[in-house]
């Protein structure tokens, strides 16, 4: 066993500013670096949330890169999760930006969860409580 601690989560995407914006303008993220990568003729950018050590990294790579594959959603990749302090409160913000809640809420009052869709459609959980506390 090599001891590892988990640093962030990768995941291609089809429009690199597309994704940017939905993960900073929606979800409250902070862009830390963009930047193109020659070796893999694609884009990388790495987020990161204010109060979370977990970053994400969105990859794209331009088509005929050997790194470039035809979109599947997921592709092995269940969600990612966010947390927030009023569930209630994200469920309208994400209504009025234009994005439905594909499933839930769950749980209670204390600690509850829904999922919408990232522009890819990748499954995002935001879990917190409905009441506010």
């Amino acid at each position: 066993m090599v001891p590892c601690t988990f640093t962030y989560t990768g995941i291609r995407v089809r429009d690199l500013d597309r994704s940017i914006a939905f993960y900073t303008d929606i979800l409250g993220m902070r862009l830390v670096f963009r930047m193109k990568l020659r070796k893999t003729r694609g884009e990388v950018a790495l987020l990161r949330s204010g109060r979370s050590r977990q970053r994400l990294e969105l990859n794209w790579y331009e088509p005929g890169s050997r790194y470039a594959k035809p979109f599947q959603v997921g592709e092995g990749l269940d969600h990612l999760a966010f947390r927030t302090g009023d569930l209630r409160k994200a469920i309208r913000e994400f209504r009025k930006a234009g994005h439905a809640v594909v499933d839930g809420p769950h749980g209670g009052p204390k600690a509850a969860w829904i999922y919408i869709r990232d522009p890819d459609g990748l499954w995002i959980e935001i879990n917190g409580p409905l009441a506010k506390a």
